[in-house]
């Protein structure tokens, strides 16, 4: 019986000093080891198990008190691994691309361009059928408001609509396709910067330009490091990069109101300048005739009348027929032919330029052959001069609409060797 009470003291002592190594392990100090043995040794002795069992009970409630404690900040540790583990995780390839990207690149982004050779149209809703609001050609750039598996909702200018994927590249595929169909335009940033010949600062200075100046980039140029190629008058010159900044130049759509806007003035402004080049000659002439004397009759019977317009074939064919029938006589003299058939037409003798000159029996180089014969081997400035100024409106003669030879002796205004009446 002793013996079995000491066996099993001893095994008791030894699962307590197992525990004792525990706390001492974790750091924990609920105990002293030396205290803890004496008191189980003691009251194994004295009270036998149940003794045992008490010390060994009152070791348990503090271990257990630490163990809550630690355990309490053991979850918060692992929070914060799961936590680093999970950003790791959601930090994707794409994310860590994105951060890598350069300022141009993010701007990007969100944009899309049209891939078309001509144009393409936006629609009011994403189908096919659906209402035109505008166009984007190419060269267009747009802002993507929400991107589908087929159309994509885009503003571009005042254009907001719908277009067709697979007539577009997006994000960092519109951007090269940009850079490769859309001029680079460099705009100064300072003044006085200097444009050179070659990309060297030792090179000659072709001119000295402010901020704010543009110009194109020649992409096609040869150049180096830290120089822009750009297009003068001069040709291709070169600035350093430091005090330039690069943009890609590209368009906006346009509705279809806007496009039929622009038609007309672009027509318009075309008109005015025909106008111009027509009337140009006029003043030049009416010098060149009071300096040579060429003008005998007919002062203060010069007009200005309103500008006809004409094709390029009606202007040749004027020019021919002045030619024909004044060449070697001043250009005032030739001007006064031409406003003989201005004058007809506005008198309606036909309703054309052409329908007057070839009126039968009129003009005799137009039925005998002499006419094409010059149109064959072209007409001289001086006559093409004359044409340009009776279109424009200028009359030497003060609306005459006949003409012959001065030795005639017919009254009328004399120009040179003609009498016009």
């Amino acid at each position: 019986m002793k013996a079995s009470k000491k066996v099993i003291g001893s095994v008791a002592v030894s699962g307590l000093a197992v525990a004792l190594m525990v706390t001492a392990v974790t750091g924990n100090q609920v105990l002293s080891a030396d205290r803890t043995a004496a008191a189980a040794e003691s009251q194994l002795v004295k009270n036998g198990m149940a003794g045992f069992s008490v010390v060994m009970n009152e070791y348990e409630f503090e271990a257990a008190d630490y163990l809550d404690s630690y355990v309490s900040i053991e979850p918060a540790e692992t929070n914060l691994v799961a936590s680093s583990a999970q950003e790791a995780v959601e930090n994707t390839p794409e994310e860590s691309e994105e951060k890598t990207l350069s300022k141009e690149e993010k701007e990007w982004q969100d944009k899309l361009m049209a891939k078309v050779d001509d144009f393409l149209y936006v629609r009011e809703k994403a189908d096919a059928d659906s209402g035109i609001v505008g166009k984007m050609y190419k060269g267009d750039r747009a802002l993507i408001k929400e991107a589908g598996d087929t159309w994509t909702e885009i503003e571009s200018g005042s254009v907001k609509g719908y277009v067709k994927n697979e007539y577009c590249v997006m994000g960092q595929d519109a951007l090269k396709y940009a850079k490769k169909h859309c001029k680079t335009v460099a705009k100064v940033s300072t003044d006085g910067l200097r444009i050179r010949k070659s990309p060297s600062t030792d090179a000659e200075v072709v001119k000295t330009v402010a901020s704010g100046e543009k110009f194109d980039v020649n992409k096609k140029a040869d150049t180096k490091d830290g120089w822009i190629a750009i297009k003068t008058d001069s040709g291709t010159s070169y600035v350093s990069e430091e005090f330039v900044t690069l943009t890609l130049s590209t368009g906006k759509a346009v509705t279809l109101e806007e496009e039929a806007a622009a038609k007309k003035a672009e027509e318009e402004r075309k008109a005015l300048e025909q106008q111009k080049a027509q009337a140009a000659p006029v003043q030049s002439i009416a010098e060149e005739s009071k300096s040579s004397g060429g003008q005998t009759s007919s002062e203060g019977k010069s007009t200005q009348n309103s500008p006809v317009a004409a094709s390029a074939d009606d202007e040749t064919l004027l020019a021919a027929l002045v030619q024909c029938e004044a060449g070697g006589t001043s250009v005032e003299c030739m001007t006064a032919v031409g406003a003989v058939v201005i004058n007809r037409l506005h008198s309606g003798y036909a309703g054309s330029i052409r329908g007057v000159i070839y009126q039968r029996g009129q003009f005799g180089p137009a039925s005998s052959g002499r006419l094409e014969a010059r149109l064959a081997s072209g007409v001289s400035s001086s006559a093409r001069q004359a044409a340009r100024a009776a279109l424009g409106g200028y009359d030497p003669t003060g609306g005459a609409k006949y003409f012959k030879l001065a030795s005639s002796g017919h009254n009328g205004v004399v120009i040179g060797p003609i009498v016009f009446y």
